[in-house]
């Protein structure tokens, strides 16, 4: 996320019981007076019984000449921590999009100053104040009143377009957001011209992030981003340093005491990656909670952040679960965390029977098979690797490659979802593995719609193309249904828009087509242009280029799975050169955090494989390797387990991947 201001940590009053931090718009809220009563589908004749609707006018009434008063004192102040502070206030957060709203069309009428302010407040207050669903909610107000905005505003079309456009680079709305927004407005509606705007004028052109960020004259502030590479940096000098005095005067520098949750959560994953590091880590958290440096509110939401994440970790640090368990329970022992605030943390998930290593192992590999089957397109190569990794034709490994595949394709573009549903019809898995495996989706869906606010369309879609491909039969659409009682369950909502599209008159053709149709064909890049790609900005930089240049051509390439190549090339041309200058390229991304340590791991892992060939050329090739795995380890690149045999292979933790 780029550019983004920072807010004022307003402490959670009950915000995970809430749901904020959730697409809760898919599902009923559990706001009380949540109802907006400007809002045509409103009927007073329902509402307002015993009062209530009254109530409900006259909290929303007042809530729009608040809102108002808190924009114009921000536009006048530039103080997002005030701002903050006094939208919390309210207490009135089921009425927040319309706080999205009047910040936007108030700042559409004014200058580049106060466009730029509205862009970084809104993302300085995603999600720890304005809840997702409802800056998808604010969004959808303004793209639907664009006619009307037009008549005070006649650059309504381009202005809101860039407004949409940022939002989407600043990660608070979802790419999805366009075509469904579009879908659902008439075609003759200046709302339409807006969202192609959007997607065609701003986000489809070259290096559109920069561009898209810089367009009303950038902020000012500190951004995320720079805190997260400093918060990065402090960390990784402590380890190699132990100097704990600087550490904490490197975090009361930073003097952004609301984000040092970010603190909290990097520590501890870096903890739970470098096992070896754990105890001088856990000491500097210590010290610093008890010296009041980081406060409670701030331990509690990095560790719950962790939590949320444990997943994910589960796919680069076997036995995530456990492991952090581990740490909570030596924290909580230590006295400076509570784990009775954090959220449940079982050391086996629910309705997971298979967390043994060898299905941890799978689902890693799987996510690489899928990734580079986006890249490549070849169906063959990944049955060829499926039936090397899951041979017996495990129907639970097959359930999870199901769900990982709609998982990841559900997160891209159409021509993705399109290739994904191609490759479910290809692969010939018994109906029930697939079954299994739409059931686990389901079951995961409310994680899903933190990321995805549309979880259900897209759930619904991909369910009904399997119907039409003949993955699965109808009645397997009975058998998800039953396991998935009541009405308002996300599950049943799926069921039910899966059923209405397979009901719809020629809804074969109509779900073929969703898509495109375009799974079949040629992918956008291939691997090997990915290759060059990285070989060519690599050069320019090693050729007197600019460091940050080389950086923001890496994050243009949008494939971080694919980084360990950067390390790859980088070291090879680094030990063919005898020239360090891609050694400073390597070392920016990852304190960055551009490039993680699982990617260096798996870059510098390719490296060793292919010594004996790199000796042919350079002679002293394996001593020059040896030398930079040191310096790597110093560095925090590696962990100090990871090794290699005499032929070159890596090693880590003293056996063979």
């Amino acid at each position: 996320m780029a550019n983004l201001a920072l807010a004022k940590e307003v402490q959670a009053r009950g915000a995970y019981s809430n749901g904020e931090g959730t697409w809760g718009g898919l599902l009923d809220t559990e706001y009380n007076y949540s109802v907006d009563p400007s809002d045509p589908k409103y009927d007073c004749n329902e509402e307002c019984d015993h009062g209530t609707g009254r109530k409900l006018t006259v909290d929303f009434e007042e809530y729009k000449k608040k809102t108002t008063i808190i924009v114009e004192e921000y536009f006048a102040t530039d103080d997002i921590v005030s701002t903050a502070d006094e939208l919390s206030e309210l207490g009135m957060p089921g009425y927040n999009y319309y706080f999205v709203k009047k910040l936007i069309s108030m700042a559409m009428d004014r200058h580049d100053k106060e466009k730029e302010m509205a862009a970084v407040l809104l993302s300085a207050l995603y999600a720890d104040i304005i809840d997702p669903s409802q800056v998808h909610k604010g969004f959808s107000k303004l793209v639907e009143s664009s006619d009307d905005l037009i008549v005070d505003i006649p650059d309504t079309v381009d202005i809101l377009a860039l407004f949409i456009a940022r939002a989407v680079v600043d990660d608070i709305l979802p790419p999805a957001f366009l075509k469904k927004q579009m879908a659902s407005l008439p075609a003759e509606s200046k709302g339409v011209d807006v969202l192609k705007r959007a997607e065609k004028g701003y986000l489809a052109a070259p290096l559109h992030a920069e561009i898209i960020e810089r367009r009303w004259g950038g902020s000012k502030n500190k951004t995320v981003e720079d805190v997260n590479a400093n918060i990065n940096n402090l960390l990784v000098e402590y380890l190699v340093s132990g100097d704990k005095k600087e550490a904490f005067r490197c975090i009361k520098d930073l003097n952004v005491p609301f984000f040092h949750h970010e603190i909290i959560k990097r520590a501890i994953i870096m903890a739970m990656e470098r096992q070896q590091a754990e105890g001088r880590l856990l000491d500097l958290l210590k010290d610093a909670a008890q010296e009041g440096l980081i406060n409670t509110s701030q331990i509690t939401k990095g560790f719950n952040r962790i939590i949320d994440a444990v997943d994910d970790l589960s796919l680069d640090i076997p036995d995530a679960r456990g492991i952090l368990q581990s740490l909570i329970s030596k924290a909580a022992s230590e006295g400076w965390l509570s784990a009775s605030s954090l959220k449940s943390l079982s050391l086996a998930p629910v309705k997971q029977p298979l967390e043994d290593n060898a299905t941890k192992i799978f689902k890693t590999k799987a996510q690489f098979i899928i990734q580079e089957y986006f890249l490549s397109g070849d169906i063959s190569e990944v049955s060829s690797c499926l039936e090397s990794e899951n041979g017996n034709g495990v129907a639970e490994l097959n359930a999870v490659f199901v769900k990982r595949l709609i998982t990841l394709a559900m997160d891209r573009k159409n021509r993705e979802k399109e290739m994904a549903s191609v490759l479910l019809s290809s692969l010939c898995f018994p109906a029930d593995d697939v079954l299994n495996g739409f059931v686990m989706l389901i079951e995961s869906a409310d994680d899903t719609a933190l990321d995805n606010p549309v979880v259900v369309e897209d759930l619904a879609m991909f369910l009904a193309r399997a119907v039409v491909d003949e993955v699965l039969a109808p009645q397997h659409l009975e058998e998800i249904e039953s396991q998935f009682l009541g009405l308002e369950s996300i599950g049943s909502k799926v069921l039910r828009m899966a059923n209405s599209l397979l009901k719809a008159r020629l809804s074969g053709e109509r779900i073929l087509r969703c898509w495109g149709g375009a799974g079949s064909s040629r992918p956008g890049w291939a691997v090997e242009d990915v290759k060059d790609k990285i070989g060519k900005l690599l050069e320019e930089y090693d050729s007197g280029g600019d460091i940050r240049e080389a950086s923001r051509c890496i994050k243009e390439l949008s494939m971080p799975f694919f980084h360990h190549e950067v390390v790859k090339k980088a070291l090879v041309t680094i030990i063919e050169k005898k020239n360090e200058r891609l050694w400073r390229l390597l070392n920016e991304s990852f304190c960055s955090g551009l490039i993680t340590s699982y990617q260096m791991m798996k870059g510098f892992g390719r490296v060793a494989e292919t010594l004996d060939d790199l000796a042919l050329d350079v002679p002293d090739a394996k001593k020059q390797f040896v030398h930079y795995v040191e310096k790597a380890k110093v560095a925090g690149w590696l962990d100090s387990s990871f090794c290699f045999d005499k032929s070159g292979h890596d090693i880590e933790n003293g056996t063979r991947p």
